[in-house]
């Protein structure tokens, strides 16, 4: 089982991880405590999708800065994205990484 990680200093980063484990522990009806952080990177989506798009939707094409959340939960990793601020989507088909610009 994976050990879980400290607390993200960042108060919205912070946010978005309590978000994405309510609604996996929803989803699993389970408790938030029997969910683990695995990781939570900074990354930049391609899109308005936010690396997740749903079929039949068209997105901005613009590059959109946030968060890929990885949770554990039952011996399973689930992937969630966000954006900066507030959503959160639980992508069960995630499309590939953009990496930050180089410097």
């Amino acid at each position: 089982m994976t050990q879980p990680l400290p607390a993200p200093s960042d108060h919205a980063l912070r946010g978005l991880i309590q978000k994405t484990k309510e609604d996996l522990a929803q989803r699993l009806a389970i408790s938030t405590a029997q969910i683990s952080l695995v990781e939570a990177a900074e990354v930049e989506w391609s899109d308005s999708s936010l690396g997740c798009p749903q079929p039949d939707m068209s997105y901005l094409q613009v590059i959109t800065p946030g968060y890929r959340i990885l949770l554990e939960a039952n011996a399973q990793v689930y992937e969630y994205h966000s954006n900066r601020d507030t959503y959160v989507i639980l992508c069960e088909n995630p499309n590939p990484l953009i990496s930050p610009p180089k410097p």
